[in-house]
């Protein structure tokens, strides 16, 4: 299976069933003897039905200053409507491969070809530190195999040599400058190149405050390796909170405003019944459970664990798509639920989850009312609902309730009237030309304005009782193609809850 400098072993591996995990035979290395480098190869096949993760111990002895993999895969031919092969890699040290991910040292799924670490410098999305003694993992995740199966090679070279020095990481503050009590912008799904982004920080940050956004979040793909690089790129006019795009097999959940250098693992099924664990840990590290795109298309993106743990769910997801109408209207009905079983419900916001040019940051953006700009406070505001969706820092909206006898309520709040109280809605937009206000209750939606003119300007007025809606949230919608579907949304609100309970 390995070799020396100058022969390639094989080994092809065959599994059948659904294991979530498998260990392949050590791969080793001798201690330095004089050498500056030392190079394994290693080859083998999985077949379809491989386990989700695959590892590749490697023996590293005393002595070593840096690590380096290289992998290639075939691709072969498939017929239409059947995946392909795709092999995703990261690595764990000598704390081993326990889920939680003590010994986990970076991942690039399928980003990268190639990755090193050392003590002083890594690729991004690994962590740097020491090369210890002990048995190292290649982790390799098959995410598609195609019927042929999936033959590939891992290079593996050890450098020797005196070991550099680790930095120590320095990561932005949990404060910016703000504005007191007002509404903030922001975009908390992004990606950056330290996953499979094409943009660094300095660039994010950049398109970020061209978007007018007050606020951003980090979420690689299975990293937190970009933390200690948001440093540089905060200031008092941008506030930087840290987290990751947990990414499994059955969806993939936004960790929001994390404790710096919080790691999450992803590396589990619905069935294996472990989110509730991991959804603790964002808890601890103070973080919300966003699950993100939750009707995506893509293989293993549709959200598969529930909502019980979740502080909010992105509806909104980039260029607005009809997977978001079918989130946006599964979210609508779990209003409806809330309401019937008096319970809590969940909030709603959008993220632009930008990877590379045209993706637009801020497309959409979250517009949160929060007591200052800081980490708790926006959390605090996400958490709560007190919030809306709009696609530009262009669209602004005001929503709010008021009873007969001065009684108010504005997005995410409940007007504590009687159910036969007269209650009137009202809504304000700017910036959305053309665009009609809608207003959706527990019956569906209920009223629909004319057109805004073309200034993007208006106001909607409607009355009801507490009786009648048990809620009412507000859309902003395009005007509509062809048909009877609705056009794009422009902006949409949390709700608001009429009556007393």
């Amino acid at each position: 299976m390995c070799e020396d400098a100058h022969g390639i072993g094989r080994r092809a591996l065959f599994v059948t069933g659904a294991a979530a995990a498998l260990t392949l035979g050590s791969v080793s290395f001798a201690a330095a003897d004089g050498q500056d480098q030392e190079t394994r190869t290693v080859r083998g096949t999985l077949p379809p039905g491989s386990p989700d993760f695959v590892y590749v111990p490697v023996e590293v002895p005393s002595g070593v200053r840096e690590i380096r993999v290289a992998y290639t895969y075939d691709r072969p031919s498939v017929p239409a409507g059947t995946q392909g092969n795709a092999l995703d890699i990261g690595i764990f040290d000598e704390h081993g491969t326990e889920l939680g991910g003590r010994g986990f040292r970076g991942w690039s799924g399928g980003a990268r070809s190639e990755f090193f670490l050392r003590a002083d410098d890594a690729t991004p999305g690994y962590v740097p530190g020491p090369v210890r003694e002990g048995i190292w993992h290649v982790a390799l995740g098959p995410y598609t195999v195609a019927p042929q199966g999936l033959s590939y090679e891992l290079t593996i070279t050890l450098t020797y040599g005196e070991s550099g020095e680790t930095p120590r990481p320095v990561y932005p503050p949990s404060r910016a400058r703000g504005r007191g009590r007002a509404w903030y912008r922001g975009d908390c799904h992004l990606h950056s190149w330290y996953s499979d982004g094409r943009r660094t920080p300095a660039e994010i940050a950049a398109l970020a405050r061209a978007a007018g956004l007050d606020f951003i979040n980090t979420s690689d793909h299975n990293t937190h390796a970009s933390h200690p690089h948001w440093a540089e790129e905060a200031a008092d006019d941008l506030l930087t909170l840290l987290g990751e795009e947990v990414t499994t097999r059955n969806g993939h959940v936004v960790a929001l405003g994390t404790d710096p250098g919080t790691f999450i693992d992803w590396r589990y099924r619905a069935r294996d019944n472990r989110f509730g664990r991991f959804a603790r840990e964002i808890h601890r590290a103070g973080g919300l459970v966003v699950p993100a795109h939750p009707h995506a298309t893509c293989i293993g993106c549709g959200w598969k664990f529930g909502f019980g743990e979740a502080d909010a769910v992105e509806v909104w997801n980039g260029p607005y798509t009809p997977d978001d109408e079918v989130t946006l209207a599964e979210w609508d009905n779990m209003l409806v639920a809330s309401v019937r079983d008096g319970r809590d419900w969940i909030p709603a916001m959008g993220n632009s989850d930008a990877h590379r040019d045209p993706d637009a940051v801020g497309l959409p953006q979250t517009v949160v009312l929060a007591d200052d700009l800081t980490r708790e406070a926006i959390q605090a505001g996400i958490r709560a609902g007190r919030s809306y969706v709009a696609e530009s820092k262009n669209v602004s909206l005001t929503f709010t309730a008021s009873g007969a006898r001065g009684e108010h309520a504005g997005i995410g709040e409940r007007l504590k009237v009687a159910a036969d109280t007269p209650v009137t809605i009202r809504v304000e937009a700017t910036g959305a030309p053309r665009c009609t206000i809608r207003l959706v209750t527990d019956q569906g939606v209920l009223y629909t304005s004319d057109p805004l003119p073309v200034g993007g300007s208006g106001v909607a007025e409607w009355r009801t009782t507490p009786a009648y809606a048990a809620y009412v949230r507000a859309e902003l919608r395009h005007e509509t193609a062809a048909g009877p579907v609705p056009g794009a949304l422009a902006a949409f609100t949390n709700p608001i809850f009429l009556g007393r309970h």
